[in-house]
């Protein structure tokens, strides 16, 4: 099982692909997103976004805020800007 992830910024998407584990940094703490997770919004706060992709590598992006959305085992990681 794969979780299918989009990184958007409101200039461009940044990435999207399939992804095995997601963890990020909210104003609740960090989280970690795996296939099945429950359905969740959180607030971004600056840092960290690090995607398993599901070849094994890894993707790592500094975002600015903004929210994640998970439902269905899609992510959807909404930033002011990512890098």
């Amino acid at each position: 099982m794969t979780l299918k992830v989009a990184v958007v910024s409101p200039t461009q998407k940044v990435w999207s692909g399939e992804a095995s584990f997601i963890s990020a940094r909210t104003t609740e703490g960090d989280l970690g997103v795996l296939p099945g997770h429950a359905p969740l919004f959180g607030v971004l706060v600056d840092g960290a976004v690090s995607i398993k992709v599901a070849d094994g590598t890894t993707q790592q992006f500094n975002v600015h805020g903004g929210f994640l959305s998970v439902s269905n085992d899609r992510v959807s990681i909404l930033t002011e800007s990512a890098g």
